[in-house]
């Protein structure tokens, strides 16, 4: 069974920075992309970040290019995504998730991923 589990959300101000975790558990995720998500109240939930466990290579929304970095410990099976420069337009419940079928471009469309944490809370007041 695949947990995700993240943690590190909070409160913030405008302009500030927070670190998302996300902790694996269940199976090897060699083989695996991870992605992170967001959704606001009354909107549909979207594609933030994505990182090949596999190569390395990842993606972002245009929206946090430069600001977001997502990235990944083996060892540790946790994925992380470090969101600098946040603004109040960030404030969402973040997810994680766990795509099954990894590539060369982690995908960006939230129907490639199998399995979801329960979220976490951020906050980016102005």
């Amino acid at each position: 069974q695949v947990q995700l589990v993240e943690s590190g959300g909070g409160l913030v101000q405008a302009g500030g920075s927070l670190r998302l975790s996300c902790a694996a558990s269940g199976r090897t995720f060699s083989s695996y992309a991870m992605g992170w998500f967001r959704q606001a109240p009354g909107k549909e939930r979207e594609f933030v970040a994505a990182i090949s466990w596999r190569y390395g290579n990842t993606n972002y929304a245009d929206f946090v290019k430069g600001r977001f970095t997502i990235s990944r410990d083996n060892a540790k099976n946790t994925v992380y995504l470090q969101m600098n420069s946040l603004k109040p337009e960030d404030t969402a419940v973040y997810y994680c998730a766990a795509d099954p079928t990894d590539s060369v471009r982690p995908a960006r469309s939230r129907y490639e991923y199998n399995y979801w944490g329960q979220g976490t809370q951020v906050t980016v007041s102005s």
